[in-house]
């Protein structure tokens, strides 16, 4: 199975997170590919030359591109174990607008987090804290997002889980004072061997983001 699918990625990426945890849910075998991203690889070129971006999954040669679409292909292709998007249309409609929400609103604001200071920061904490709300309101009572079992949409969020760490020490705030629920549902989450063992530490992701801001210049 390994030699059949390949996942170009990069370690900090939540988006390449999202791909790890789905093959780890469906017990996938496959050959992981780190990429540098200032001298892409040949193969990322060739297997993703529209955006040129990570993570790519090939799969019997063929390349699939963007994490959503990703992670909906591979539940559909491994779909007799651990599915993650329900039978039901309209629960899976619901899913797939959470995930898009979750894509609209989490990354572009965590990363406002750590790029800017003063009244732009503050209007990204805002916003940032308020979507999370929307998502704990979600989730309500139910132990993940897909119900009492991991699903498309805790495979989607909860990779952001680890860059809470970065947002809180670049935006001096605690995210758990505001969502404990959500952040309850993210530790729930990691007590799964699928998700624990697809996410870095989240301090070296800190690290990571410092070397980022000093590189760009951001104080």
């Amino acid at each position: 199975m390994a030699e059949e699918v390949v996942l170009l990625d990069f370690w900090p990426s939540p988006f390449g997170m999202r791909v790890r945890i789905a093959l780890a849910e469906k017990g996938i075998q496959y050959e992981y590919k780190e990429e540098d991203l200032r001298n892409k690889s040949d193969l990322l070129l060739k297997m993703n030359p529209i955006h040129k971006k990570i993570p790519v999954l090939i799969h019997k040669g063929k390349p699939v591109c963007e994490s959503l679409i990703q992670v909906q292909y591979i539940d559909e292709v491994w779909h007799g174990k651990s599915p993650l998007l329900p039978s039901d249309p309209y629960q899976r409609a619901n899913a797939r607008f959470w995930a898009d929400f979750v894509d609209k609103k989490i990354y572009d604001l965590g990363r406002k987090i750590w790029t800017t200071k003063g009244e732009e920061q503050a209007a990204a904490k805002k916003e940032f804290i308020e979507s999370l709300k929307l998502l704990e309101g979600e989730l309500g009572d139910k132990t993940y997002f897909g119900g009492d079992n991991l699903g498309y949409v805790d495979v989607v969020l909860v990779p952001f889980y680890n860059w809470f760490y970065v947002y809180e020490k670049c935006g001096n705030f605690t995210i758990e004072e505001e969502c404990p629920k959500l952040i309850a549902w993210a530790k729930r989450c990691l007590q799964k061997e699928s998700v624990a063992k697809s996410l870095p530490d989240e301090e070296k992701v800190y690290g990571f983001v410092l070397q980022l801001k000093k590189a760009f210049g951001i104080e």
